[in-house]
């Protein structure tokens, strides 16, 4: 269990657990990390990940400065872009991957739980992109995830001030979709992941394509690829179940 990220597998359900202290600052390490447990999910067939950390107070507080100070301007380009593949990687994964933040999300950090599917946050949870202070702005889609999980003038206002957001506000703008009390985002996070985990994995994959293509799309293109995913479910063996379950009066059984 050493090293910046771990992670393990039971029953459909996946843990990453994200354990580099003092903060999971983001760095090469890391992001090494991201990419062997997002192969392990893979090969392990889950159905959604716990997005975790294990150290007090922290998500992940952002890039780690310290590893970056020697980068030129290509070897920083060339890391920045295995980043955004990692968070790209976790966006358009299969499974659904539920952050469980309960202490500081920035930067980076917060970057990473936008590539999640969803976030939980404890009321102690401090979200926010602070680079505009550091002369810089979040280059690891924070100004791309950001106004489409927000509505743009808010997503400029944390963008532009720096300015992190707790909880409480993050659930009111909608940047979470849960927000529980302080020590208990993880627990919530997984009793989601539970339930998720009993559903059919296709249709998820399916769901989360079309969401983006509603986000990403004009209507019309939007509309044809929610044709074109449930056509192909209900010619699928999960579809298919599922039909038969509901016309047979039982539960379901998902493979």
């Amino acid at each position: 269990m050493n090293g910046p990220v771990v992670w393990e597998a039971a029953e459909g359900v996946g843990t990453l657990t994200l354990q580099r202290p003092p903060a999971n600052a983001i760095g090469p390490a890391l992001v090494d990390g991201l990419v062997e447990a997002c192969d392990g999910f893979d090969g392990a067939a889950v159905k959604a990940v716990v997005v975790r950390s294990t150290v007090p107070g922290f998500f992940a507080a952002g890039a780690d400065l310290k590893a970056l100070v020697g980068f030129d301007r290509e070897s920083f380009a060339s890391y920045l872009t295995r980043v955004n593949q990692m968070f790209d990687r976790i966006e358009r994964s299969g499974w659904i991957s539920i952050a469980a933040i309960d202490g500081f999300a920035l930067g980076g950090g917060l970057e990473l739980a936008l590539a999640c599917t969803l976030r939980v946050a404890s009321a102690r949870a401090r979200l926010g992109v602070p680079e505009v202070k550091l002369g810089l702005l979040p280059g690891a889609g924070g100004t791309q995830r950001l106004p489409r999980a927000l509505p743009r003038g808010t997503a400029l206002d944390l963008l532009l001030t720096g300015r992190s957001l707790e909880g409480a506000e993050a659930l009111r703008l909608g940047l979470v979709e849960r927000q529980v009390g302080n020590g208990e985002a993880e627990a919530e996070a997984r009793r989601w992941a539970v339930e998720l985990a009993g559903g059919a994995a296709g249709a998820y994959a399916a769901i989360k394509r079309c969401a983006d293509a509603a986000r990403d799309l004009p209507l019309a293109e939007g509309r044809a690829v929610e044709q074109r995913e449930v056509i192909g479910l209900f010619d699928s063996e999960d579809g298919r179940e599922g039909v038969a379950a509901f016309v047979e009066k039982r539960p379901p059984r998902f493979r």
